[in-house]
């Protein structure tokens, strides 16, 4: 039996305003959302009965919790599809757990594209797909795509970003997870945040100094409350600032990876590369933002 496959990109937000709760608890944001050429895989194939796999270097830390939302994903679209033969889900997990890379939402939104396609004629349309994946959060209908998007709102009313070039980049997290919920808190309680304030964009980035001019005036409303509960991004970022490499350094939603953006992709492996030396215990990965995803 074959297996088919959908990449499902790391999220990057390369900025992050954030509001204080309204009255339903959710918080305002606005966003600036890109999406990296590393992440999981998600793959389907026929099989007797359905079943549903975890498989990669971080699979173990989500094995406790067979309610992921790669699962309900399936069990979302099942509820509204006519049901397909049986097949066997696996979840490659290749990035790290709780580290604001939206894992988990590009996740859900790869296993939404691939279970659909295998409908066929009888899948849903991009409207009803797009429904299905703002239930699962907010970030999920964003990631659909895979395309920069501005997330507004929750995160979830999304636009197109205004087109920009390709921009070398290096991830890094402290392999220390940073709860979401718990981050919000904190924020919550530190009240630092400006506001869901939304930057003048340009009609176009025409180069990754343009971008970084942007990111200079814009803002991670998260990072000072991510901090205080894991400070070990804050010795990421110092890391980070102080390589000759990088452009530009912040922290991704809600921690704890950091991001450096670097002139190009040897600039961009010479500072992982001395960072793994460094830091052999960290996850570090250099990358390309809006590159394409690997084969």
């Amino acid at each position: 039996m074959v297996w088919t496959e959908r990449f499902a990109a790391a999220k990057v937000n390369l900025f992050l305003h954030v509001g204080p709760p309204a009255a339903d608890g959710y918080h305002p944001v606005c966003s600036l959302m890109v999406f990296a050429d590393v992440g999981d895989i998600v793959r389907v194939r026929d099989a007797p009965a359905m079943a549903f796999r975890l498989d990669g270097p971080f699979a173990g830390a989500l094995e406790a919790d067979p309610d992921n939302l790669v699962t309900r994903a399936r069990d979302g679209l099942l509820a509204a599809a006519v049901a397909p033969r049986p097949f066997e889900l696996v979840l490659e997990k290749r990035l790290p757990i709780a580290a604001g890379l939206g894992g988990g939402s590009a996740d859900a939104a790869a296993a939404l594209v691939l279970l659909n396609q295998r409908l066929a004629g009888a899948g849903l349309g991009e409207e009803r797909l797009a429904a299905i994946a703002r239930t699962l959060g907010a970030d999920v209908a964003a990631c659909l795509g895979s395309r920069a998007v501005i997330g507004e709102g929750r995160g979830d009313e999304v636009r197109p970003a205004p087109p920009m070039p390709a921009l070398d980049a290096v991830l890094v997290n402290p392999r220390a997870p940073s709860a979401t919920g718990a981050v919000y808190r904190a924020f919550d309680a530190l009240a630092t945040g400006a506001g869901a304030d939304s930057p003048e964009l340009p009609a176009a980035f025409a180069s990754t100094a343009e971008v970084v001019a942007l990111l200079d005036r814009t803002r991670n409303d998260l990072e000072t409350a991510a901090i205080a509960l894991q400070p070990a991004i804050a010795e990421v970022l110092a890391a980070l600032a102080t390589a000759p490499e990088t452009l530009f350094s912040r922290m991704s939603g809600s921690g704890a990876t950091c991001f450096a953006l670097a002139a190009g992709p040897a600039a961009a492996r010479s500072l992982a590369a001395r960072l793994a030396a460094a830091h052999p215990g960290w996850w570090i990965q250099p990358c390309r933002f809006g590159g394409e995803a690997p084969s």
